[in-house]
């Protein structure tokens, strides 16, 4: 990518849903204050009508390592930046919210969660889905438990990521033609993003795009998530790394570090913390200072 790309979106139509969310600014990025059922209800109701003509809608969710990558990446910040809402699916991000920002978050909005929530009204509205990403198996897979835990749900289509040239480019095209309501992108950090900065503005016929990281490996059953306690006190990512380390621990080590500097920098307590330090030892300063030597030395003693 360039240093100076920029997406073009017709701004008066990409707010017509989005344009009344409050929003609340953690690690820099503008977070969505919505709770589980209002982002369902808002993905539906965008479904149903497909409220920009010609571009699909881009909703994004942000976690430790998109705060990080937002932070370090002005060309993947400039891409997440053009999303119509950007949702926080993690908990330390809910928590920091309560003492950061102007709104406190209600929720964390996992993806692997509002996806059953989308699904269960898209039954009941006729909505239709497209699953694309994964690797072809779990994709498979994916596809089969969706269908047998949300009956009637529409899936017009549905392929594995690993798609490279002409080839994506032919799948793009069939997607469009297929013209799914709500397009679930999970190809993970970054390349489901850089996929809606390339194709999006190909996808006329699609109501939205919603990236979706990891989201086939739990509907696979390849992965199960945390048990309630730990996603509540904001270490499912300590559960990831044990089901995955090889692919995981890397990431988090580098990244999750980076998201808390972040979020304690807007608030203020890395600078009070330095503050309160250097008042700690001021006084230790002023006691092993050196004393002055009271020589009286000419003022050209050091002239050559």
């Amino acid at each position: 990518m360039s240093a100076g790309l920029a997406m073009t979106r017709p701004e008066h139509l990409s707010r017509d849903l989005v344009r009344d969310v409050p929003t609340t600014r953690l690690g820099g990025m503008p977070i969505a204050v919505l709770g589980m059922q209002e982002s369902a209800d808002l993905m539906l109701s965008a479904a149903e009508s497909h409220p920009r003509p010609n571009l699909p809608l881009f909703l994004t969710s942000a976690n430790g390592e998109v705060l990080s990558r937002y932070a370090r990446n002005p060309d993947f910040a400039r891409i997440v930046a053009q999303a119509d809402l950007v949702h926080a699916d993690g908990q330390p991000m809910v928590v920091a919210s309560r003492f950061v920002g102007e709104h406190a978050l209600p929720e964390r909005v996992a993806t692997t969660d509002l996806f059953h929530s989308v699904a269960r009204g898209a039954v009941a509205r006729n909505i239709t889905f497209y699953l694309f990403g994964s690797s072809e198996e779990e994709n498979r897979r994916a596809v089969e438990n969706v269908r047998r835990q949300h009956p009637g749900l529409r899936i017009v289509g549905h392929s594995h990521g690993y798609l490279q040239g002409e080839a994506l480019r032919r799948k793009v095209i069939e997607i469009d033609a297929l013209a799914p309501d709500i397009l679930w992108l999970a190809l993970g950090v970054p390349r489901e993003q850089l996929f809606v900065y390339e194709f999006g503005p190909l996808l006329t016929n699609v109501g939205l795009i919603k990236t979706s990281g990891g989201l086939f490996n739990f509907l696979s059953g390849s992965r199960t998530r945390a048990p309630g306690w730990m996603q509540r006190v904001g270490l499912e990512w300590l559960w990831r790394i044990k089901e995955e380390p090889t692919r995981l621990f890397w990431r988090y080590l580098t990244t999750n570090p980076h998201a808390m500097l972040l979020l304690l920098a807007e608030s203020g307590a890395i600078s009070q913390l330095r503050a309160s330090l250097r008042r700690l030892l001021r006084p230790f300063r002023h006691a092993v200072a050196p004393a002055p030597l009271g020589l009286d030395v000419p003022a050209d003693a050091n002239r050559t």
